[in-house]
């Protein structure tokens, strides 16, 4: 990881932006500590000045704050249950290649943004499952019942049946409705794709995070017995729609928990990603944490 002191002088961002951007392309990430971020504001504007075509959310599954055009908090999820690595909207048929993290209140304890080496990752899974994964692809499966996550107007940003199946057309997603109003998608993306910028093959998906295997069991059975197996609110697959087995699902979490690397949030950092080179989690925590997100530059990624 690299670490960049800032100076807290005016005008400090924008004079390193060009080097910030470029390391992060071709390294993963850049950590800057040190910005005189003193509230929200602060935070929103060193994400706008590193930030090139913020990318508006679609299709999430956790609500988040808006703070502006381009810029909202992080995923609202539990804070003693961990989000596990993954590589942001990577189910989207165009996704953010950057992600930029300010950090306006550290937690007290835990809490930390932990990020993994996709290059890495890929070289270290087992050969028959990258390729498997890279001539099927991976496929998503969810049914928006509102129990779990976001409904489907929050997810598609319209109450409209009609628009919100003209989205999923266009989008390379699968619908349809049951009888209640719940509505089913499926979609297949790429799991093993090549960098845009370094050409390099990378694991990039969230065929672990987003697997019912994933999910803590008592959740998972409660869930289940709600809904049924084929009722979960997400689950996902290999690209042909077999199922991953339980063990399968925990190896990629184990080589992703292998090659994780973490460091405490800071008052005043701010965090830029490469979205495809690098996965991130974040880890349960105490106290207060808040931190801003913007992503930016939207990209169809290719297939290896």
């Amino acid at each position: 990881m690299t670490t960049l002191a800032a100076s807290g002088e005016p005008g400090w961002l924008a004079a390193h932006r060009d080097e910030i951007r470029s390391r992060a392309a071709t390294e993963g990430w850049v950590r800057i500590r040190g910005l005189p971020i003193a509230g929200r504001a602060d935070a929103a504007a060193a994400i706008r000045a590193l930030t090139d075509e913020p990318l508006t959310e679609r299709e999430g599954f956790a609500p988040r704050t808006a703070h502006g055009d381009g810029v909202h908090s992080s995923s609202e999820w539990p804070p003693d249950q961990p989000m596990c690595m993954h590589h942001e909207l990577s189910y989207r048929a165009e996704v953010p290649r950057q992600l930029v993290l300010a950090c306006v209140t550290a937690p007290a304890d835990g809490g930390a943004t932990a990020l993994a080496d996709a290059r890495a990752v890929l070289a270290d899974l087992p050969a028959e499952l990258v390729r498997r994964c890279a001539e099927t692809g991976w496929r998503l499966l969810r049914s928006y019942t509102g129990v779990v996550g976001i409904g489907w107007p929050d997810a598609f940003g319209t109450t409209d049946r009609a628009a919100a199946e003209a989205y999923c057309a266009t989008h390379g997603i699968e619908a349809s409705w049951d009888a209640d109003g719940t509505l089913r998608t499926t979609q297949r993306r790429p799991a093993v794709v090549r960098h845009p910028v370094t050409g390099q093959a990378c694991w990039f998906n969230q065929l672990a995070f987003l697997n019912e295997w994933t999910m803590d069991p008592d959740v998972r059975d409660f869930l289940v017995g709600q809904f049924g197996p084929a009722g979960l609110p997400f689950t996902t697959a290999y690209g042909d729609g077999s199922p991953l087995d339980r063990d399968t699902v925990d190896h990629i979490n184990e080589v992703y928990d292998k090659h994780t690397v973490r460091e405490p949030w800071q008052r005043g950092d701010v965090l830029v990603l490469d979205n495809i080179l690098t996965a991130h989690s974040r880890e349960p925590y105490r106290g207060s944490r808040e931190i801003l997100v913007g992503m930016g530059e939207p990209v169809r990624v290719e297939p290896v």
